[in-house]
């Protein structure tokens, strides 16, 4: 199996950490790379430095980097730096790297920061950060739970600070922000009152306020970049992703007669026991005649090689978000997914074209003992929410395993 960074891997900063290669899991395939556009502005191919005072941006997952895109498309942003502060997952970090290409492709700055590199990572990569946060006049991050992103909220003097998509945490963020509560991921269990949660809220304290948005005709403006269905605070100004960059970039697609399933990490997370996840995704596979299992980027290899011997589905690692990989194609006649952020952008992506989609809600038994209290509140919301899908209920067979 190929690399997830595709054919040609992006240059990296020196002394940054090439991912390695991904796992390979029997039968799996990588659909094939991204047709390239010719760069405009990134000096050849190596990492540019910031330019300007302009837009910044900091994203951590493709997800994140994707929705950047489509906002600075909608926006016409103009001079915008994207930051990555990369992760440690191999897999991930493929995927950024491929989204990095496309964004240079763009015209946009990409600055690449090895920022969970070591113990004196975070520290190296604020320190190189601050001037350009200190300079920016407009913040867009992607993820508002991120620790780093708190911190480095603290540190910026921008008066313009815009959240775009991070899938369906998306919703839990403004609903916490709308209630005045502390900002927790919703799959996250216990109190969140630990010794480095206590060491840490000062700064998630300051960068909940800066996401607060000051009274009518306050010095600083806070933006919602959504395909969610959500409801904003007053004062939060709200701009729909439409995905219309990635439908004019992309596809479309070839269709395949057979269905494909769309794979989570809602057992990675603790939120999902394996064999009923296991037993789900056979059942749909037997029903849908589906052959193909695109899975989710944070899939433990063990679980998918699981999965492939007893389910024969081809397991395929997408080297990019699956929005972009379904609107190029090939992909299936029927997507089928459980409670994702897939069930709410694929249908936007894929606007226009004959595919549907379909979302399998869970099943209260297939939750564990270590869920979190909302986790079946908040996935029951995730599909009940969705617009232009087909919803299959569980069934008892999958409900039993």
């Amino acid at each position: 199996m190929s690399s997830p960074e595709g054919a040609r891997a992006e240059p990296v900063p020196p002394g940054a950490e090439v991912p390695p290669p991904e796992t390979a899991v029997p039968p799996a395939r990588r659909l094939r790379g991204v047709p390239r556009q010719r760069r405009r502005g990134d000096g050849g191919g190596r990492t540019p430095t910031a330019r300007g005072t302009g837009t910044l941006a900091f994203v951590e997952s493709p997800v994140q980097l994707l929705n950047t895109l489509e906002w600075a498309h909608t926006a016409q942003a103009g001079e915008l730096t994207v930051v990555v502060l990369s992760p440690h997952d191999p897999m991930t970090r493929g995927q950024l790297r491929r989204m990095a290409e496309l964004a240079r492709d763009e015209g946009h700055a990409v600055r690449w920061e090895e920022a969970r590199g070591g113990p004196t990572a975070p520290v190296r990569t604020i320190g190189g950060l601050t001037p350009l946060l200190r300079r920016a006049r407009r913040v867009v991050i992607g993820d508002p739970f991120s620790r780093y992103v708190q911190l480095l909220l603290t540190l910026t003097r921008a008066r313009d600070l815009v959240v775009v998509d991070d899938g369906t945490a998306t919703m839990e963020f403004i609903s916490q922000l709308a209630h005045g509560e502390r900002l927790v991921r919703w799959h996250r269990n216990g109190s969140g009152r630990g010794a480095r949660d206590l060491a840490f809220a000062p700064f998630s304290a300051t960068a909940r306020r800066r996401l607060t948005p000051e009274p009518e005709g306050g010095r600083r403006t806070v933006g919602l970049f959504s395909s969610m269905p959500v409801e904003v605070p007053p004062g939060v100004h709200v701009t729909t992703n439409d995905f219309a960059w990635t439908r004019g970039r992309f596809g479309p697609p070839r269709l395949t007669r057979a269905a494909d399933i769309v794979g989570t990490s809602l057992v990675e997370t603790g939120v999902v026991d394996t064999d009923r996840y296991l037993a789900a995704v056979a059942a749909l596979a037997r029903t849908h005649g589906a052959t193909r299992y695109f899975a989710h980027r944070k899939e433990s290899t063990e679980k998918l090689h699981r999965l492939s011997a007893e389910t024969g589905l081809e397991i395929v690692r997408p080297d990019l978000p699956l929005e972009l990989i379904a609107r190029r194609g090939p992909i299936g006649r029927l997507i089928v997914s459980f409670p994702s952020t897939v069930v709410h952008t694929l249908p936007l992506a894929l606007r226009g074209t004959e595919v549907k989609v379909a979302v399998c809600d869970i099943d209260p038994q297939w939750l564990t003992a270590h869920a979190s209290p909302r986790a079946q509140g908040f996935l029951d919301g995730v599909t009940g929410t969705a617009r232009d899908v087909q919803r299959l209920p569980f069934t008892p067979r999958m409900a039993t395993g």
